[in-house]
This record gives C-alpha cells, structure tokens and sequence, in this order.
C-alpha cells in the first residue's frame, strides 16, 4: 500500500541502516556531485531499504539501474539477485562501480546516455522466454521527462515488466495526475495510457548528498497487461495530446483546429470550449481515432 501522502520518516536508523548509509557515505569520499549530471547521491540508509523492498528483486530477473552513482540502490539488489545491468554516463563512476562489485561476475557496467541507449540489447533474444526488463534507479532531475518518454518507447514493444523511479516529486505528481488538476498534462496523459502509475512514498532533501532543493518520490510504473485505451495509431495520438498542451491556457477548438473541426470534435460528445486538461485519457484517444480516419486536407476541410 502506498504511502505517498504519509508524513516522511524521521524515526532511528537500525545498525543495519547506519551501516548501509556509512557505506555510501564512505563511497562518496573523493567524488565531486556534478551538476551537468543532474547528481544527487542516495545515502540514507531507511531510504535506500525501503526503496529495495518497493522493487522487491529476485534472482533470475532481468534488471537494470540507470545512473547508479555511488551504488546506494546497487549494493542491495545485487545482494538480492546476483545480477545487475548498469548504465552510467560518467565517466569517473565507471573504475570505481566495477572495483566496488568485483566479486559480482554477473555485474556489468555499460558506459553511456540512458537517453540514447538501446535497452533492446539487454534482452536475450535468443532465449525461448526472455526474461522482460525491471528497470530501476534515481533519474538526473534535468533529463527526467525525455528519459521517461524514451523509456514507455520499450513498454509499447512489451519489453517491461515494471519501472521504480526517484523522481523530483513534482514530476511524480504530473505522471499520476488525472483531469482537471493543475499537474495534468502530456506527461500524464501518455504514462497512464501505457502504464499503471503508482506513486509510493515521498523523498526528502537530506537523504541525498548534495541535497537537492525540493523534494523527491518514488513511483512505480507498471504496463498494462491490456491497453484501457488503445489508440488506432499511437503516433497521432501523441502528437493530438502534445498539440492540445502546446497552448495549454486556450481550448480545444483553438489548439486542434489545424487538426479536426469543431463540429466533429462535438460530434465526439466532447465539448470544443474546454481547455486540454478537462479531457480524459479517454476522449483523447476517441479525437486521436478521429483524426485517424478522417485527417484534415491542406484547406482544413474535412
């Protein structure tokens, strides 16, 4: 059960805490957070368990962590599992993740951008039932909505089991937004069309090192087995929603008229006078399939 709207934890850390968190605090001796990395170091111990117990891993699962910095969430899951797929992109992290998990032979470090990394790769295409992706970890607060979008691109192939993320919490709070609210947008919109959305629990500032200035989240996406509603071609549905929020102050007729007429709009029982964020996942999908069967000639006639 989530507890996401719960107050924080402050209780005691167990030796077993204190010695988690002394370990990161340790690995973090010698290594200067880099801004144009978006880092911000996972080191409290209460945290970094009740983070693994969320992922829950078990051996024989395909997992993989972007950005494991200094091995907070790392250390844990390896212990767990025995397995582990990285993904770093700096460079210095690199020597010092494969020296701290030497004894692990089945912990392997790809050195790159999770944006423009082919997760496709850490499948076994060869095997009779590959083993989906579980992937994990705390995403640079300034890349976090591309690498987002980059990675429901591999739910849609069926590819993924289930995603946790540390998020910035307010990117947490748009992902699980529904109509209507100040948070719902694009983002949202085209997480829960592929995915369940589950934020867990909140993420103070003085549970990372350097602390960041806001708040952070852990949620949970998981696709869905069936889609709830699945768009006759996703391409125009996300490019409807991305033009419906493109001027999110003004309404539908105005953002969409390059793209469906008012009166077919309303043909749909949707009313053209409201703004983007009062439709649901639902009626975007209903103009989406719209406009598929029926796209606008040059004139804007249909």
């Amino acid at each position: 059960m989530s507890d996401y709207n719960a107050p924080r934890s402050t209780g005691k850390k167990s030796g077993r805490q204190k010695s988690a968190a002394q370990k990161v605090l340790t690995a973090n001796q010698g290594h200067k957070a880099r801004k144009r990395f978006g880092q911000n170091f996972l080191h409290d111990g209460n945290i970094i368990n009740k983070i693994v117990r969320a992922i829950n891993p078990k051996e024989g699962q395909n997992l993989v962590e972007i950005g494991p910095g200094m091995g907070a969430i790392t250390e844990p899951v390896l212990e767990a599992t025995g397995a582990l797929n990285v993904v770093e992109i700096d460079r210095d992290l690199i020597p010092r993740l494969r020296t701290q998990f030497f004894n692990y032979p089945n912990f392997k470090v790809y050195e790159g951008d999770a944006l423009q990394y082919d997760f496709t790769q850490l499948i076994d295409q060869e095997a009779e039932n590959p083993a989906p992706l579980r992937i994990i970890g705390n995403l640079p607060y300034n890349i976090s909505t591309p690498l987002i979008f980059h990675l429901l691109s591999y739910t849609e192939q069926h590819l993924v089991q289930d995603m946790h993320f540390m998020l910035q919490k307010e990117v947490v709070d748009r992902l699980a937004a529904g109509p209507g609210t100040s948070d719902y947008g694009r983002l949202g919109i085209m997480a829960q069309y592929w995915c369940r959305v589950e934020p867990l629990f909140i993420v103070g500032p003085g549970a990372f090192n350097p602390p960041p200035k806001v708040d952070s989240a852990i949620v949970r996406l998981v696709p869905h087995d069936v889609l709830p509603f699945p768009a006759k071609d996703i391409a125009i549905l996300q490019n409807v929603v991305r033009q419906a929020f493109s001027m999110r102050r003004k309404t539908l007729r105005n953002t969409l008229k390059t793209m469906i007429t008012v009166e077919n709009i309303e043909s749909l029982d949707i009313d053209a006078s409201l703004r983007p964020e009062r439709l649901s996942l639902e009626e975007y999908v209903k103009i989406a399939d719209f406009v598929a069967d029926n796209p606008l000639n040059p004139a804007g006639k249909s």
